[in-house]
């Protein structure tokens, strides 16, 4: 074992996310929102001008997927009591 590692039987795991974020934690939330929204409409694009019925159905599904990614995170953000905390 070296000076940075921990014990295996000594770490915590969390089943469920904390009740309060820290303010780190929330611009990381903010920028997977980003991202995720980001990419949702460059996959409706995509589809919205795609010939091909076979490649539109998976634009469709890739932007159904980040939109559900998004609703997610926006859920776990308004389940954390009081927002950020520093």
């Amino acid at each position: 074992m070296n000076l940075f590692s921990e014990p295996k039987d000594e770490q915590m795991l969390y089943p469920e996310p904390p009740k309060m974020i820290s303010t780190k934690d929330f611009l990381y939330y903010k920028d997977m929102m980003s991202w995720n929204l980001s990419a949702a409409k460059k996959m409706n694009w995509a589809s919205q001008n795609c010939q091909l019925p076979d490649l539109k159905k998976e634009f469709e599904a890739a932007e159904q997927m980040h939109v559900n990614h998004y609703d997610e995170l926006l859920k776990t953000l308004q389940q954390s009591e009081g927002g950020p905390v520093s």
